[in-house]
């Protein structure tokens, strides 16, 4: 795995949101809406097989009815679907995924090894993996807003790396309030063992 496959992360040219959604309160929903609504330049697809349309667009069942080539995987699908569609991910060459899902080892011994097999699978498969249970990540220079978070923070020259979610969003509101910008947001809460 090279170090740069960590660019896509932050700097995809083709992201695909599993669970995206029109359902107001769907993170899949939110995370989708959050990527139109900055602005970002590269492809967009939705990916839910219990539609065929979100957002007025296209929306495919799988990666395979897809059949475009995807850099970044936003899971936001129940947690016992999630390992399905990273190893989805992985057959096709995606290398980076965000897995928003939360159910995993904050949820006891059952969600420890369900978390034990999606780290395992993202080794296999050479996926750099933000998650289980991320709040994503914002790239506000690439017009990337892959955050179920209310908005997109303002352009800078600090990253800001947080794992709360609390604490991120507090940041987030004031910086803008502040006018002050970040080059790149990498929000992630760390499950309890």
């Amino acid at each position: 795995m090279r170090l740069s496959d960590v660019d896509q992360l932050f700097t995809p040219t083709a992201v695909a949101v599993f669970g995206a959604s029109d359902r107001e309160d769907s993170v899949g929903g939110t995370v989708y809406r959050n990527l139109l609504a900055s602005g970002f330049k590269g492809a967009c697809y939705a990916v839910n097989p219990k539609h065929d349309q979100v957002n007025g667009g296209p929306c495919y069942e799988s990666l395979e009815a897809l059949d475009k080539r995807v850099d970044l995987a936003l899971i936001a699908t129940p947690p016992e679907q999630a390992l399905a569609v990273l190893e989805q991910c992985g057959s096709y060459g995606v290398k980076a995924a965000v897995i928003y899902s939360a159910g995993f080892a904050e949820q006891g011994e059952a969600g420890a090894v369900l978390q034990e097999r999606l780290v395992e699978s993202a080794h296999r498969h050479r996926i750099r993996m933000l998650g289980p249970n991320s709040m994503g990540t914002m790239r506000p220079q690439h017009g990337l807003n892959a955050t179920f978070s209310g908005g997109q923070a303002l352009r800078g020259n600090v990253a800001l790396v947080s794992q709360s979610g609390a604490v991120c969003a507090a940041m987030l509101d004031w910086s803008v309030t502040r006018h002050l910008g970040f080059s790149a947001c990498l929000l992630y809460t760390s499950p309890s063992p």
